[in-house]
């Protein structure tokens, strides 16, 4: 073990909030983000991501930071960031490559930089180390360490949390890979993977959401096929799921900052190695697609209930990118709203856990209160939050127009057996 060893966590999201609370069980961690209101909120026991309690936050022993000279009390680093993609859909590492250059500032001598955001195989020891050095006048595997460490983390589950997922850990080399692996295996319950490099360990992540956006893109691409058909596709489905080996994914919208951006990563990375992956480019195509066949069937429905189809009014549940968390950040919903929005059609929207605040700024889009919501010819319930499935279909009426009208349920989480009367449903 390697108790004498000090933590600084750069970037307090998703990752790296979870990250800092489980390293402080062992000791003082600096915590430093570049944004002061997430600072603030969290020195004030707020964290408005909604992953951590405030009594967790009151008792964690962490000093949160908006200072990059505090990160050299620290001599073990793990950098946190996201690493979306740009509208090209390549690899955006700005935020990756400024904390790198910012933490480089302040490395020294026999500092061990391990990192956890999500990347393409390479990415580590070809951008990131250049830039530490460059930073820093040191060098890597001589004055410093770097590791890499893939996150797991699940927004919004309370059981694969942070200290119970099995860790992967890799290094550039053994001795650097042992303190690592004993860093980590001092605060996770779960097992400790040693992948034998950090390609390895950057390919495994990067798989990992890869394989679950396929798998998502072949249920979707059926949808698509019996819709066509007449057919329910979650039927379809219960009945396939009576065979033993049948694997239980669902159709859906694929956003956020993980399996809607990920395979982006490594098909980029692909096509500089020489082999151009049709497969996995094919499944990004029809998930990404997946919010404009919505947005289609939707049009449909209100034309063949007899409305005309620019004096609708749309009113779609749910912004974020999954159920019960705040994030809307590549949230697919946006191009429901857009797509029906370029028919003419009205659009409002509500949600219970995003921020109006940060709605408007990436989306343009207003979240409307229950209060300020007019009654509508159609209500897509885009996303299945909590507080939707508990009201039912009680909420989905009292926003129709007389109670009547189209529901299109992407998530099909409403209950078929009590559909109202003069109320029409359909489901992904």
């Amino acid at each position: 073990m390697h108790p004498e060893r000090k933590v600084s966590v750069i970037g307090l999201g998703y990752v790296g909030l979870p990250v800092a609370v489980g390293f402080a069980r062992r000791g003082r961690v600096i915590a430093f983000d570049i944004k002061s209101e997430r600072i603030a909120e969290l020195s004030n026991f707020i964290d408005t991501t909604h992953e951590i309690s405030t009594d967790v936050l009151r008792g964690a022993d962490i000093h949160y930071t908006v200072q990059p000279g505090d990160l050299a009390q620290a001599d073990f680093h793990i950098i946190a960031v996201p690493t979306p993609i740009n509208q090209a859909k390549y690899p955006d590492l700005t935020a990756l490559l400024n904390a790198s250059r910012t933490l480089g500032a302040h490395l020294k001598r026999g500092d061990i930089v391990v990192y956890e955001s999500t990347v393409y195989p390479g990415a580590t020891e070809e951008e990131c180390i250049p830039v530490l050095e460059s930073a820093s006048g040191l060098r890597a595997g001589k004055d410093f360490f770097v590791g890499y460490s893939p996150e797991r983390i699940n927004p919004g589950d309370k059981i694969h949390t942070f200290s119970t997922i099995t860790k992967i850990v890799s290094a550039q080399n053994l001795e650097t890979l042992a303190i690592v692996a004993d860093m980590y295996g001092s605060v996770i319950s779960a097992d400790i993977y040693r992948a034998p490099s950090i390609k390895v360990a950057e390919a495994a992540k990067i798989i990992e959401n890869t394989q679950r956006d396929l798998n998502i893109a072949l249920m979707n691409e059926l949808a698509l096929i019996f819709s066509h058909m007449g057919i329910d596709t979650g039927d379809v489905l219960a009945a396939a799921g009576t065979k033993w080996n049948f694997l239980n994914f669902k159709p859906g919208l694929v956003g956020g900052h993980c399996i809607g951006v990920d395979p982006y990563y490594l098909t980029y990375r692909s096509a500089i190695a020489g082999y151009i992956p049709d497969i996995i480019l094919a499944g990004r195509s029809i998930n990404d697609g997946m919010g404009i066949s919505i947005a289609a069937r939707v049009i449909k429905g209100l034309i063949q209930s007899g409305n005309r189809v620019k004096d609708c009014m749309v009113t779609i549940l749910g912004l974020t990118f999954k159920e019960n968390v705040s994030d809307i950040r590549n949230t697919r919903v946006i191009d429901i709203i857009r797509e029906l929005q370029s028919y003419g059609v009205q659009v409002q929207v509500h949600d219970v856990h995003a921020s109006p605040r940060e709605a408007l700024s990436a989306y343009a889009v207003e979240i409307k209160s229950y209060q300020k919501l007019q009654p509508a010819h159609a209500v897509i319930l885009a996303v299945s939050h909590r507080e939707y499935l508990e009201r039912g279909w009680d909420l989905i009426e009292s926003l129709l127009v007389d109670r009547q009208g189209y529901v299109f349920d992407v998530q099909r989480t409403l209950d078929r057996a009590s559909i109202p009367a003069g109320v029409v449903l359909e489901r992904l």
